[in-house]
């Protein structure tokens, strides 16, 4: 019977093509509405280190204006960077199984030998648990170990695409390349690693670009370098030298702790407001005592990555779907009613209820899965409408709004569900009609 129902419903299209068509195209739009608003919800909502997101950590302090809170609208909120020394303390405690400190910078980088063309690089100056506390993919080589972080010895581990800029993609682990007019031996080339949010630094945008090479985070003092990433100052200070400002009150270093226990956790919070309240007494943080540490979640939320604006959207983009919906049920109830005089024969040749419902149901249904193919299309559309918006190259930005196979999938079983609950009604009601009426008339 419902291969009977499928030549039904086609030949029911056939004679109104238009009306057909205008159903499936108000499926297809609220699909497609809803398909780009949680593609963005999700890249957004993503946390690409789930597996170890309950252990990662984020130490936030609050040595801001004591007259004027860091946000004005959050008053409890802490700055999310970290001045130099508060920074340098929170990672020399003992206490993390690994520490991440680390900041943005930019220099051209080249080769002696004339193999790569002089360019501006950005660089993260890290440390070396950077590459095993974020579990970073190597294609070659590793990261650098603690010894070279004392030092700090030239080593620096390039990206993906940097390595293939500079060696032809070759295997480069000994050879050199120059930075800031100094050797680097490469001791590491990540394979591709492009998490989404960038959750480690977020706040000089968690979906920037990834930085081109990692180098021993005491490198940006030695050679006096600022950051290429955010920089926030408060305090009326005089800043004549590096070295000054390293001891201002100026925040602009991201720090991360792993802390594989509750036990570790709860020693590391209790150090932290031990180091706070022991540094008021020295004349800073001029605030009440106000310490977090954030977990890759809290961290997320803290810096509202998903903001109120995303979920709005999300709302309003199913509401927009319920509206094409209940469009549709008006559509397929005058459709279904204007064909009433067939299910009449229908029902006097002895067709029950149920088969009229089911006939009208499978119609309905045809119509919605359509509307869900439609709808993945005009997403996908849309998806790389926004990829230009942006203006954005497509391997950079597929990282920010992917659209996978999977998406195209629950577009379609969206669509189909919705399109059966929206035609539920009107194939009800054609299957409670009277067909003597319609007799009479044929």
């Amino acid at each position: 019977m419902f291969g009977y129902y499928l030549r039904l419903a086609f030949a029911s299209f056939k004679r109104n093509p238009g009306l057909t068509a205008l159903m499936v195209m108000a499926i297809a739009l609220g699909i497609a509405v809803c398909l780009v608003t949680l593609t963005g919800y999700r890249a957004a909502a993503n946390n690409p280190i789930a597996a170890k997101s309950d252990v990662l950590f984020v130490p936030a302090v609050d040595n801001w204006d004591p007259n004027n809170p860091y946000d004005r609208d959050k008053p409890w909120r802490q700055p999310d960077l970290l001045t130099f020394r508060d920074a340098e303390a929170l990672v020399s405690t003992g206490i993390p199984d690994l520490n991440v400190i680390m900041y943005k910078v930019a220099d051209v980088m080249s080769r002696d030998d004339s193999g790569m063309e002089p360019e501006a690089v950005l660089v993260r100056a890290t440390s070396g648990d950077f590459f095993p506390m974020f579990d970073t993919p190597f294609l070659y080589g590793s990261g650098w170990d603690r010894r070279a972080d004392a030092g700090p010895e030239p080593v620096i581990v390039l990206s993906k695409d940097l390595n293939q800029r500079a060696f032809r993609g070759e295997n480069s682990v000994g050879k050199s390349v120059r930075w800031h007019d100094r050797e680097f031996r490469v001791v590491g080339v990540l394979n591709d690693w492009l998490p989404s949010p960038k959750f480690f630094d977020v706040s000089n945008g968690p979906f920037n670009d990834m930085e081109g090479a990692y180098v021993p985070f005491r490198f940006g003092k030695q050679f006096e370098m600022g950051a290429a990433g955010n920089t926030n100052c408060w305090k009326t200070e005089s800043i004549d030298s590096f070295e000054r400002f390293t001891q201002s009150e100026c925040i602009w270093i991201q720090t991360w702790v792993e802390l594989r226990t509750p036990d570790k956790v709860r020693a590391y919070r209790a150090w932290m407001d031990n180091y706070v309240t022991a540094q008021k007494k020295l004349g800073r943080f001029p605030r009440p005592l106000n310490n977090g540490l954030y977990d890759v979640e809290g961290w997320l939320k803290f810096n509202n990555v998903v903001g109120d604006d995303r979920k709005t959207m999300v709302i309003l983009a199913f509401a927009f779907l319920a509206v094409c919906l209940i469009n549709t049920v008006g559509l397929l109830l005058a459709k279904f009613m204007n064909a009433a005089p067939v299910a009449g024969v229908r029902r006097a040749l002895g067709a029950s209820r149920r088969d009229i419902f089911w006939q009208h149901l499978v119609e309905a249904g045809v119509v919605s899965i359509a509307g869900g193919i439609a709808g993945a299309l005009l997403g996908l559309a849309g998806v790389w409408a926004l990829r230009a918006w942006y203006g954005r190259v497509i391997d950079e930005f597929g990282r920010v709004l992917p659209f996978e196979v999977g998406s195209l999938l629950l577009a379609i079983a969206i669509s189909v569900i919705a399109g059966l609950l929206a035609g539920m009604y009107p194939a009800w009601r054609i299957g409670r009609s009277a067909p003597a009426s319609y007799l009479k008339v044929q």
